[in-house]
């Protein structure tokens, strides 16, 4: 596998930055996921989007324009020469003092990193994935507010760490009040009696890309959508589910802490809609 590193403008195999750097002691940086499709990079101007809404959050200067993020990207692409790519986009504080305080970083670094692709494996599309509802819970959304994509992942790593103890794939977190939100890296759906169900906003979620794309074609189909806050209770007795993310895209989930959701496979819901994804990547990606 090639991987790339661009580091505000230089590509190398590898690239360094300072242990003054604020991203590095505090996680003090935000970052967004893009894969490519026919080395096309897929959603990106959504991602961008995004990743200056979380900068504007921490009052983070990002120094690239979209243009000169699109040059870069198509540049460290080129170089890396894989058929398809993953690129971590990753926007630091900067070098400064050893202070909470910000005020002595005055250069942000960007890091484009692009490496070969790693797809899911076949059978978790066929069979579905294993989720642990862990006792990890989100961060509440007026402290580190999860809607702001940080390089600050402590929680969702603490989450993932006891989801694998559970023999999971992935961890499904609960927010303070007890309701669902979402996993460590991707959205939750799940149908009932023909209705998705998913977590809304307020619940203390990050707004997915792939999220807001499967509930509008969902709806363009026929399928009624409804966001809300829902307890575990509703997951157990759904009659099936699935995560959405960059790299995912729509992954059944069969089992929730060893029991099955639903017949334990994958409902003609989610494949209806994982049908849809793909077909529409295809489209915008002509």
């Amino acid at each position: 596998m090639t991987t790339q590193i661009n580091l505000n403008g230089q590509i190398s195999d590898d690239a360094f930055i300072s242990v003054l750097d604020h991203g590095f002691l505090f996680g003090d940086s935000v970052y967004e996921v893009v894969s490519t499709i026919e080395g096309k990079p897929v959603f990106l101007a959504e991602h961008l989007r995004r990743l200056r809404q979380s900068a504007r959050e921490l009052e983070l200067t990002i120094p690239y324009t979209d243009t000169r993020f699109a040059d870069e990207i198509e540049s460290t692409l080129k170089s890396a020469g894989n058929q398809e790519s993953y690129i971590r986009i990753m926007v630091t504080r900067g070098v400064g003092e050893l202070d909470l305080d910000p005020v002595s970083c005055t250069r942000p670094n960007v890091l484009i990193l692009v490496k070969e692709a790693v797809l899911y494996p076949k059978e978790n599309y066929e069979k579905g994935i294993h989720l642990a509802l862990v006792s990890v819970k989100r961060n509440h959304k007026e402290s580190l507010n999860p809607g702001i994509k940080t390089g600050n992942y402590l929680n969702n790593m603490l989450a993932k760490m006891e989801a694998s103890r559970s023999g999971a794939a992935d961890a499904l977190m609960l927010n303070a009040l007890g309701y669902l939100t979402e996993c460590t890296t991707s959205n939750i759906f799940f149908v009932k009696e023909e209705r998705i169900l998913t977590p809304s906003l307020d619940c203390g979620i990050l707004a997915g890309i792939t999220r807001d794309v499967v509930i509008r074609l969902a709806r363009e189909n026929g399928f009624p959508v409804e966001e809300g806050q829902w307890p575990p209770e509703a997951l157990e007795q759904a009659d099936e589910a699935f995560i959405t993310g960059t790299v995912k895209k729509v992954m059944p989930v069969t089992l929730l802490n060893s029991r099955p959701i639903g017949d334990g496979k994958p409902g003609s819901t989610t494949r209806k809609l994982a049908r849809l994804y793909d077909d529409y990547l295809q489209r915008i990606m002509k």
